[in-house]
């Protein structure tokens, strides 16, 4: 007997039936709905690009999980790679900007949500396939669009319903700053990034350990940063340690901009400087964030400014920044919002006889023309109760029960599948009520 366990989707990946799937869709409905409102215009990129697009972009450990694709045909047997499935929207986002840079708007404001793919190992909450949400404006090197997208994220997060986020702000440049003061090297600045990136994972100790044993910094640097990054007065400790740095200072200024142009949108409790925001991503180059949740672990959301990574694509260059929204987490905690079970059909028409199942499938395409979601049973038991069974499990509002003695009559009973009230209409008018009866409540 075969295991349902080879029925498995891949490790990392999942099958989304249909009350999930039109959950998800809904809520990718009310993203594109607030992105567009912002003046966002939708691009859509192959699932797969060339590798040489890709590498490179990430850092060490993000370019480690890039799923690699082998060349085919007669370079099979050479086990090398050409493609990958695309590991972000930014990159390609990048590519397509320096492909169509001369017939795109300046500044360009673009949306996309789509699948993404990582050769990670996943751990709860955690997949390989997953899909982003993503906005970026390219061609505005101006502190308004850091703030633009920032403020366009919050009110997607607000649309959708999530209960409680917070946006943590920090500049790559007061990093920067912060490892000027601790007199790193600066051929050891960006390794030293990527671990500190790892303080909401690791223990202090750990980052410690990892800076000089992994990043050759000394162990007077690695516990001064780690201890100023970690202190229950960070702010302070950091914005004090950065008045020695022309770069650090830039970097606050950075910020205390972005919290400026937000703070009449966005309520002081649910935007703030975060020194310990890292960001490990080398395309990064001024302003960063990450938004997070009670009891969500990593972040929902998280962005920032990467003004050279379009020339590092070999295209002109350009300033840069975006945002994306973790759906996947987000989602999870709109569950306890839903309120009506998933209904397939708002309108399910029997089928009581081979007599009457011409005049069914005409009365569904009429109810179906006047905008109505309607099924027609279609079961090989014309039993009366099989069939109200079937209205109830499709989740159908009203069941429309076409009998010989409707026929004769010249109408249909309409049923009210919740209350189990049921009236008579004539047969040319059913689509017109149904229509009336199924429309929301202004």
């Amino acid at each position: 007997m075969a295991s349902l366990k080879q029925f498995d989707p891949a490790s990392g990946t999942r099958d989304f039936l249909a009350a999930e799937y039109e959950r998800r869709e809904h809520a990718f409905a009310t993203i594109r709905t607030v992105f567009a409102r912002y003046g966002f215009q939708p691009l859509q990129t192959p699932a797969f690009e060339r590798l040489d697009v890709l590498t490179g972009k990430y850092g060490d450990e993000g370019d480690k999980l890039i799923f690699k694709i082998l060349r085919r045909g007669e370079h099979e047997a050479s086990g090398e790679a050409d493609l990958a499935l695309r590991y972000d929207l930014t990159v390609p986002l990048a590519r397509a900007a320096a492909a169509y840079g001369s017939q795109l708007p300046s500044p360009y404001k673009r949306y996309a949500i789509a699948p993404v793919w990582r050769a990670d190992r996943p751990g709860k909450g955690r997949f390989r396939e997953f899909v982003q949400c993503d906005l970026d404006i390219v061609g505005s090197s101006s502190p308004l669009s850091d703030a633009e997208v920032v403020l366009a994220l919050h009110d997607a997060l607000d649309s959708l319903g999530v209960p409680e986020f917070r946006f943590l702000v920090n500049s790559r440049h007061a990093l920067f700053g912060l490892l000027e003061a601790y007199e790193v090297p600066d051929e050891l600045g960006s390794g030293a990034l990527i671990t500190l990136d790892k303080l909401d994972k690791l223990s202090p100790e750990a980052v410690v350990s990892e800076l000089v044993a992994s990043r050759g910094l000394s162990q007077e640097m690695a516990q001064g940063l780690v201890d100023d990054l970690t202190a229950a007065d960070a702010v302070e400790r950091v914005r004090t340690r950065l008045k020695s740095s022309e770069t650090g200072q830039a970097g606050l200024a950075e910020v205390d901009h972005l919290l400026e142009l937000a703070k009449d949108t966005i309520p002081s409790e649910r935007i703030g400087f975060t020194p310990n925001l890292v960001r490990g991503l080398d395309y990064y180059t001024g302003i960063i964030f990450e938004v997070v949740a009670p009891d969500v672990p990593g972040s929902i959301a998280s962005g920032g400014r990467y003004d050279s990574l379009i020339g590092r694509l070999g295209g002109k260059d350009a300033p840069a920044c975006g945002g994306s929204l973790g759906i996947e987490r987000i989602l999870p905690l709109l569950s306890q919002t839903e309120e009506a079970p998933y209904a397939q059909i708002e309108v399910a028409v029997t089928v009581m006889g081979e007599e009457q199942a011409a005049d069914s499938f005409r009365l569904a395409a009429q109810i179906r023309r006047a905008g109505v979601r309607t099924g027609v049973y279609l079961g090989s038991s014309g039993k009366f109760a099989k069939q109200m069974k079937w209205a109830s499990e499709q989740g159908a509002r009203f069941c429309v029960i076409y009998g010989a003695t409707e026929r004769e009559a010249g109408t249909v009973t309409l049923r009210d599948m919740d209350s189990g009230e049921q009236v008579q209409v004539p047969f040319d008018q059913a689509a017109e009520d149904l229509f009336r009866r199924c429309a929301p409540s202004s």
